[in-house]
């Protein structure tokens, strides 16, 4: 316990105040900020660094597609699996199953060949969302199903 507080003490001991004119002045010892706007920009704002040359742009284009290509890919292929418990008939006769792919697929040609990454961002997490909300609403139906099925049985 002494320890420590000799130890506070060693810290504060420089902190001491100093009167001026009644204002109370510290001497910030934790605190080496900067003086002026341009220090802080400098120190927060991330540089542009040197500009790419023409094969460097080429290879992080091919990059971050690459990377957008393998995340939709991955998408599209869960959106076909998840659409395999969907066997039952809509109105019309035709299994949701095939509807649902119909409709993914539409969707993936629509944004093919989409040049923001920001909004092929925003296509993938809320294609992501809605096959797990659809397969969440899904298995609650299911349950909902099996325990009416299986209370049913128990009146007789």
């Amino acid at each position: 316990m002494t320890t420590r507080l000799q130890k506070w003490l060693s810290v504060t001991m420089p902190l001491k105040p100093m009167m001026r004119h009644d204002v109370v002045c510290f001497h910030r010892l934790l605190h080496n900020g900067p003086d002026t706007v341009e220090e802080l920009l400098d120190r927060h704002l991330v540089e542009k660094g040197k500009p790419l040359d023409n094969d460097e742009a080429e290879l992080e284009i091919r990059r971050r597609l690459t990377s957008n290509r393998r995340e939709a890919l991955s998408l599209y292929r869960d959106i076909l699996r998840a659409t395999r418990f969907f066997m039952w008939a809509d109105s019309r006769g035709v299994v949701w199953r095939d509807v649902l792919r119909a409709n993914a697929r539409k969707e993936f040609e629509e944004a093919r060949f989409e040049p923001d990454p920001e909004i092929v961002t925003r296509l993938l997490i809320g294609g992501r969302d809605a096959v797990q909300s659809a397969l969440e609403k899904l298995a609650e139906k299911q349950r909902k199903q099996v325990e009416k099925e299986g209370g049913g049985g128990d009146l007789r």
